[in-house]
């Protein structure tokens, strides 16, 4: 079954009963894969993209068809009223600070509901580094909900938090580097709902990354105002090579616009220098490539089960974004999974990912990302930083069964390092 790869028979076996336990829970992924597929399939023929929206511009990049139409067939296919997607977001923290800068004002309240953000984004609020350039620095007041032991949102602490004088109430829908559940877009709607009622014209904002086309809505669908991300992420497909989005209301999106380039000019402006075909090829493979991340994670869960971690999501639960964590208990043994998802990489498979100091981060981080685009996180990677409960954050894998053999492979190298246990 495996001619090209050496396996334990244990491992080899897990495998097996792994893929039989998984297999009832990939037709659901698919069912979800084939409606958003059918939706951006809708969507690139309501557009009418054709050819001549591949076509490279220069300079100003004025009038470029291929842009304006990329917006509106990712704007469809989230079910929003528009959308800004761009080659020169540099990552999904740049598009979300982009939003955020775009929207709040001197003196305006931000409360995240979702406890602390992700490591990146705390610098741009202001809660770490020095403070330049931060949300704070601009008198930006920043406020938090806390969330409840389960990890779900409080919401009768939010019902009581939320007021008129709150701008912006912010959603991380993933879990970034922690233990708690990923939101689905019903849960989002719920604090949505609720910060409309306390507060009428306050921006519903979510960071919306690795939960693009996880479920058949989006959160823009369920009361969010504005949500952003990467598209070396799930809405990329595994094609684009960099950029990011923001979608939602069209006032604020054009008010983003203004902020990713000039007041005026907005998102009139901007050469897409040849990038269109590959987002535009990115944004139609998504919706598949998305369900193929996911059987990764379902099948990556049964297998470490039997080899007795805790994992999250379990195999058989609904899921909401595409990471999949397994904890791991000691440094020893998330480095040698680390480290044997590297080897299961179509690019860079005889590297060996060692602990370091990344930027942004309060501790030494170890990142698996053997990717035909760098860091690109809907391809097979894993990552975590080095601190209790020592946990790997998998996530992608652009077929599954290349994603299936990135687990083994994990397996395998934690066994030949004396750090499995059976």
């Amino acid at each position: 079954m495996y001619p090209y790869f050496k396996f334990d028979s244990k491992i080899e076996t897990a495998a097996e009963k792994a893929e039989k336990l998984a297999k009832p829970y990939f037709r659901r992924i698919e069912e979800t894969a084939d409606w958003n597929q059918q939706k951006m399939l809708a969507a690139f023929i309501r557009n009418r993209v054709s050819e001549s929206h591949f076509t490279a511009t220069t300079g100003y990049g004025y009038d470029d068809r291929g842009r304006e139409t990329l917006d509106r067939v990712y704007a469809d296919a989230f079910g929003a009223e528009d959308a800004l997607v761009r080659h020169n977001f540099v990552s999904g923290t740049h598009a979300l600070t982009v939003a955020l800068f775009g929207v709040l004002r001197p003196g305006d309240t931000m409360m995240s509901v979702t406890g602390i953000p992700y490591d990146t984004l705390r610098t741009v609020i202001g809660l770490t580094g020095d403070g330049n350039g931060s949300l704070k620095e601009f008198g930006i007041r920043y406020e938090q909900v806390d969330l409840l032991p389960d990890g779900k949102p409080d919401y009768a602490e939010i019902e009581l938090r939320v007021n008129p004088n709150v701008r912006m109430v912010y959603i991380q829908r993933s879990r970034g580097y922690s233990l708690r559940p990923s939101l689905f877009v019903e849960e989002i709607g719920k604090i949505a709902e609720i910060a409309k009622r306390r507060a009428p014209d306050c921006i519903v904002m979510v960071d919306n990354c690795y939960g693009e086309f996880v479920q058949r809505d989006e959160p823009v669908s369920h009361g969010a105002d504005l949500m952003a991300g990467s598209l070396i992420k799930n809405p990329g497909g595994g094609i684009a090579p960099t950029g990011g989005y923001i979608a939602g209301r069209k006032d604020l999106v054009e008010s983003c616009a203004y902020r990713l380039t000039t007041p005026g000019t907005g998102r009139e402006i901007g050469a897409t220098l040849g990038n269109n075909r590959e987002l535009f090829m990115g944004a139609f493979h998504a919706p598949m490539v998305t369900g193929e991340a996911l059987k990764t994670a379902v099948f990556t869960a049964a297998l470490f089960r039997q080899f007795g971690y805790d994992v999250s999501p379990q195999y058989d639960e609904p899921r909401a974004d595409i990471i999949q964590t397994v904890m791991l208990k000691s440094a020893k043994a998330l480095i040698a999974f680390c480290q044997g998802v590297q080897k299961g990489a179509p690019v860079d498979s005889f590297v060996s990912p060692e602990p370091w100091d990344m930027p942004g981060y309060d501790c030494k981080i170890i990142m698996a990302a053997g990717a035909f685009t760098l860091g690109a996180s809907i391809e097979l990677s894993a990552d975590a930083p080095l601190r209790e409960p020592y946990a790997a954050w998998m996530q992608g894998a652009l077929n599954y069964p290349s994603g299936r053999m990135g687990a083994m492979l994990a397996a395998q190298s934690m066994l030949d390092q004396g750090a499995l246990q059976f």
